[in-house]
């Protein structure tokens, strides 16, 4: 199999549901299957959290944002009764609000 079809069977998420998380039930997914150093990231916003779920028999981490309960129901209608195993937050230290913002250059003031 080439790269690209052996990453398309491993993704969870297509990218039409990934697009839509944000208008249906209000989440943000950062990392899917996140790295040991993705999770431990300090740079991602503080809210974030980190979703433990078992799909065919493996475990994976999620990072993802928004309301706990939200991520609930978004994990349990993806993956059903029993896949989810726990959500905590993750290590994020970085302020929600300026997260992804971008630094704007200082003018120089006139005399």
């Amino acid at each position: 199999m080439t790269e690209a079809v052996q990453e398309r069977e491993m993704a969870e998420w297509s990218k039409e549901e990934k697009e839509t998380l944000i208008q249906s039930y209000g989440c943000n997914l950062v990392h899917e299957r996140a790295t040991p150093e993705q999770i431990k990231d300090k740079s991602l916003p503080s809210d974030t959290l980190q979703v433990v779920y078992r799909s065919n028999d493996q475990v994976y981490t999620d990072l993802c944002r928004g309301k706990r309960v939200d991520v609930f129901d978004l994990y349990y209608d993806k993956f059903g009764k029993g896949s989810l195993i726990r959500i905590e937050w993750a290590y994020g230290q970085v302020n929600p609000k300026l997260w992804g913002a971008t630094v704007k250059s200082e003018k120089k003031k006139r005399k």
